[in-house]
């Protein structure tokens, strides 16, 4: 055996017995639990990006108030929306579930339950704290504005101090013939 081919084989050895010392020291070592579902950063470090779960009917406060015992199922199709689930076996239930996870925002979850007697809404089974259209929307906003708000319109006092606006010139007509003549698009005969 040549003196090139005992130092490739002593080179395969030692890199062999490298990576069994590696593996090794990998059982040894504590566990770190870099992507724990419950905790906001990985390592501490860095927040990953959390995917907006919205599941369900939106429900307001606005919304059950027009809803009255009595009603056709079609009606309350029309004032809340399709029920989320509908059971085979429970004709007579709809129930209206909604729940949204959203990063920066308290996770919100809700469920309404409707009972008919044949065609016609007997029961309303629904939490008493629903929110408004406005509580929701800022129950769920999560770009706070920094700052006060910016004012939007203009006192009387401001409109006088403006420069009157300057006139415009009128206009010059429009020419009133073809500028550019094209070729026909059927051959002449």
């Amino acid at each position: 055996m040549s003196l090139n081919s005992q130092i490739a084989l002593l080179a395969r050895w030692t890199a062999a017995a490298a990576g069994l010392v590696a593996l090794g020291a990998c059982s040894q070592m504590p566990k770190l639990d870099v992507f724990s579902v419950s905790g906001d950063k990985v390592l501490g470090l860095v927040q990953p990006y959390r995917v907006e779960i919205v599941q369900g009917n939106v429900v307001t406060k606005e919304q059950m108030e027009r809803l009255k015992p009595g009603m056709a199922r079609a009606q309350v199709r029309d004032t809340i929306g399709s029920p989320l689930l509908t059971d085979v076996f429970h004709e007579a239930r709809w129930d209206y579930v909604f729940t949204i996870r959203r990063q920066g925002a308290a996770p919100q979850s809700r469920r309404i339950q409707l009972t008919f007697d044949g065609d016609v809404l007997a029961k309303i089974d629904a939490p008493e704290d629903l929110p408004s259209e406005n509580e929701f929307i800022a129950a769920i906003d999560t770009a706070k504005a920094k700052g006060p708000l910016p004012k939007l319109e203009m006192t009387e006092a401001e409109r006088k101090a403006l420069p009157p606006p300057v006139k415009q010139a009128a206009a010059t007509p429009e020419p009133t013939g073809p500028i550019r003549e094209y070729p026909p698009l059927e051959a002449r005969r």
